[in-house]
This record gives structure tokens, C-alpha cells and sequence, in this order.
């Protein structure tokens, strides 16, 4: 950059300049009106809409992102929660009326959804796009404005949202903030209503503890070892192909991909061949999947080692490049293995890239109690044609979602909550669930000033005490 295009260019902005920006949008009021809150929300359409190619183009430079894949996993999902929620929002925000006890009546009480102010929305690097702005349509569907502090591990797509964020939203009430681990340290104790943070666990308890100190509350979507149940009775096909596609998705780097698989042993190998198939087949051969940087890329190969388990398919050490180009990048072959040691790293650390293990079970009571004694996952998925098996599941284990034959899905669904339990996760969001979730809900209470009865007053007579007592 030449000198005079160094000095024209616009400062970042700082933490606390945002914070003071959407704190000063905030207390003008502007935001609470229904139709501020629609405006914005059809603006962020429009952003989704009109900057497809700029976003498209950013996912592809930070992650390798298929077009088809960035358009359904970032925009097109972002899109829909956006436009559900500008559809529900009249009836969500609504005003309730609720019955009294008879020792307050005569009294009318009411209660509504208020905003709670500033949130902070901290995104992740796997979805850049979609789980940054998707808690954004909650916080601006409840009434909030947002500080958004995207992941400087996707630095293409944190800069695609700072320029386009203010062209299309209320620059001031919607703010973007750069930075690392220090920056957003600094957004958490800055004063702001709520903290979004979507990433590990290892991270989520990081931000908990910064918000603890100034007592803001938090939102943490996180991960976990999300296990697959594949029972004998299951149309083993199609669960095959549907673990591979979501597996493949992004690498493998999504928070509710399929981290591992239970398989009744009379199907594992119909199982195991059919996923080497439809993987082989969907990525045309070849199995070099793009992981985000070299760090992370030497984190999921160093799962490799020590597992324990007979490698089926991949099982690739070394560094391996995946893409072509200039979108060639850092890369982790598609590996499967089979039968892993249950205490190895491979098996207690999120994966969170191309690696499936493979656990045989000789029953589905087997597989649920391995599942029990298991930190709760953010998902669980079953394959299975016996309800007994999928009402057993539902039963016994505790988890964030549960998905019946197929994987991920209940991600796009709005009228279902979102989120974690355990170590995977605190709260929940999309459609009615994020708006309630970053919204207040305020009571009040109208009494009229007749009649104003002496009995409620002392001193009190021992008759008065008795009735009083029945009252209330």
C-alpha cells in the first residue's frame, strides 16, 4: 500500500469506540420499534444477497469453501433464520397479560420481552459467516445493538464483514471490531449486556470467567465429541453416505459433525465400505481434505499417533497440501479408523477435521452406555428402522440435539432450539430461542389505589392474621 492510500484509509475501530457507539444507539431508543428492528433485518438479506461473490470469494481464500458449500452452509442458512424471524417477530414480541394470586388482586399483570442492550457476538473460524451473523438476527430481533468480533483465523472473511456490515446495517447500533485473544478479552469486560461466543470449550471456559468478573451473562455454543449410533437394523447405505457427506463438510471442522461411530458389528463392514465409496465418489477421488492453517492441520495428524486402532482407510501423517492454485492450502487426508483405543487422545479430544474412528458394539445397550459415560455432546445422531433403539437413545443419553437418521440437519431447522448441555454448551438460539435468549422478560404489575384495604397493614389482630394466612 502506497503511502497516500496508507493515510486514507479508515482507522479500525477500536473495542471501546464500538462498545461506546452501540451503547450510545442503544440508549437513543431507536432500536426498539418493531420496524427498526425489521429494517435491519431485511438490510441483512440484502447484504446476504447483493455480496454473495465478495463473501463466496472469502470463504473460498480462508477455508478452501466449495461456492456450493459456502452459499448452503453460510449464506443460505443466515438468510432463513434472518427472514424467520422478521416474519415471527410481531408475534414473539407481543405483549403478555397473566392471572394473579387472589392476595393481589385486584391487580392486572403483565410481562413483555425487552432488549438487554449491547451484545457482543464473538464468531468462530469454521463458520465465519453463518455463526456470526446468525446470533446477530437474535440480538437485533430482540431489540439489541452488537459489537461482532470476527475470527482473525479467517482473516478474508473478518474483513468482508467489516466492510459490508456498515454499508448495509445501522453503522452505529452494528459495529465490527478486529483483533485477537487480547481484543476480545477486552470486548467481554467492556461494559456490554451479554456475550455470544460460539468456539471450544477449552475457550468457552476463557470467556466465562472474563464475563464472570463484571457479572455479564453468557451464551456458549461450543463442541464436543458428537457420536454417530449405527444399529444393525439401520438402512446402513444411507447412514454411510449421509455420515461421509456431513463428515466431508468443511473438512470435517463443524461443530456438530460426526466425531465418531458406534456400528453393531454385523453391518461394520458394510458400514466401513460404503463410507469409502461414497467419500471416494463425492470427492472424485481424491482425499486431501483443506483444514484452516498448518497449526491446526498438525493437532488433528498428531490425533494419529497412538490411537491404537487399524487404520481402514487415508492415515496420512505427513503434511499433506489440499486444493489447486491459489486456493491450495494446508491439508489433512480423509482417514478412518477402525476400533480405536476408547482412552487414546483420538477418542477424548474433539476432532474437529477429517478423522473418523470406528467403534464395533455387539448391542445398542452397549453403545449407550459407553455414550453415558461420556462427557454431553452437542449432537447425537442414530441410524436405526427400531424404535425401541431410537426411544432408548432419546432416554438415557444427554446431549444437546438428537437427529434420527441423518446428521446436522436440526442446525438449519429455526423452529427448534440450538445449543449445548455440559461442556458443549450454555443456552440456546435460533428463531424464537435466540430472540429469547438476548431478550429481558420484564414484568409489571398494576394495582389500583381502591380498595385499599386496613387489614394488610398492622398492627395485626389475631383474626387478621388468621385470614391473612388464608389469603395468602
Amino acid at each position: 500500500m502506497s503511502e497516500d492510500l496508507a493515510e486514507r484509509a479508515p482507522a479500525r475501530t477500536t473495542v471501546g469506540d464500538a462498545v461506546r457507539s452501540a451503547r450510545a444507539a442503544y440508549d437513543s431508543g431507536r432500536t426498539r420499534p418493531l420496524r427498526w428492528r425489521r429494517t435491519q433485518l431485511a438490510a441483512l438479506e440484502r447484504l446476504l444477497a447483493e455480496a454473495e461473490e465478495e463473501l463466496v470469494a472469502a470463504l473460498a481464500a480462508d477455508l478452501g469453501r466449495p461456492a456450493v458449500d459456502a452459499w448452503l452452509a453460510d449464506l443460505s442458512s443466515t438468510a432463513a433464520e434472518s427472514r424467520h424471524a422478521r416474519r415471527h417477530l410481531g408475534w414473539w414480541a407481543r405483549t403478555r397479560v397473566t392471572g394473579v394470586p387472589v392476595g393481589v388482586v385486584p391487580a392486572v399483570g403483565t410481562w413483555r420481552p425487552e432488549p438487554l442492550g449491547v451484545v457482543a457476538i464473538i464468531g468462530p473460524w469454521n463458520y465465519p459467516v453463518y455463526l456470526t451473523l446468525a446470533p446477530l438476527v437474535a440480538a437485533l430481533a430482540a431489540g439489541n445493538t452488537a459489537v461482532l468480533k470476527p475470527s482473525e483465523y479467517a482473516p478474508a472473511t473478518a474483513a468482508a464483514l467489516e466492510r459490508l456490515v456498515p454499508r448495509y446495517l445501522d453503522p452505529q447500533a452494528v459495529t465490527v471490531v478486529q483483533g485477537g485473544p487480547a481484543e476480545t478479552q477486552e470486548l467481554i469486560g467492556a461494559g456490554v449486556d451479554h456475550v455470544f461466543f460460539t468456539g471450544s470449550p477449552e475457550v468457552g471456559a476463557e470467556v466465562m470467567a472474563t464475563a464472570a468478573r463484571t457479572l455479564t451473562p453468557v451464551t456458549l455454543e461450543l463442541g464436543g465429541k458428537s457420536p454417530t449410533i449405527v444399529d444393525a437394523s439401520a438402512d446402513v447405505a444411507v447412514a454411510a453416505r449421509r455420515v461421509a457427506w456431513t463428515k466431508l463438510m468443511n473438512s470435517g471442522q463443524t461443530c456438530v459433525a460426526p466425531d465418531y461411530v458406534l456400528v453393531h458389528r454385523d453391518v461394520v463392514d458394510a458400514f466401513l465400505a460404503g463410507f469409502t465409496a461414497a467419500a471416494r465418489e463425492m470427492r472424485e477421488g481424491d482425499l486431501a481434505m483443506r483444514v484452516v492453517d498448518d497449526r491446526h492441520g498438525a493437532r488433528v495428524r498428531g490425533l494419529l499417533a497412538g490411537h491404537g486402532g487399524r487404520v481402514v482407510l487415508g492415515g496420512d501423517t505427513g503434511v499433506t497440501t489440499a486444493g489447486a492454485g491459489d486456493l491450495a492450502g494446508p491439508g489433512v487426508d480423509l482417514t478412518v479408523v477402525l476400533d480405536p483405543d476408547p482412552d487414546s487422545a483420538l477418542m477424548r479430544e474433539e476432532i474437529f477435521g477429517p478423522v473418523l474412528p470406528v467403534l464395533t458394539v455387539d448391542s445398542m445397550d452397549e453403545a449407550i452406555a459407553f455414550l453415558a459415560a461420556r462427557p454431553r455432546p452437542l449432537a447425537t445422531y442414530v441410524f436405526s428402522r427400531t424404535r425401541a433403539t431410537v426411544e432408548a437413545v432419546r432416554d438415557r443419553i444427554a446431549t444437546g440435539g438428537i437427529v434420527t437418521n441423518h446428521t446436522m440437519f436440526h442446525v438449519l431447522v429455526p423452529q427448534l432450539p440450538f445449543g449445548g448441555i455440559g461442556r458443549s454448551g450454555m443456552g440456546a438460539y435460533h428463531g424464537k430461542w435466540g430472540f429469547e435468549a438476548l431478550s429481558h422478560r420484564r414484568p409489571t404489575l398494576v394495582k389500583p389505589t381502591w380498595p385499599d384495604p386496613s387489614l394488610v397493614y398492622p398492627p395485626y389482630a389475631e383474626s387478621t392474621r388468621k385470614l391473612l394466612r388464608k389469603i395468602f
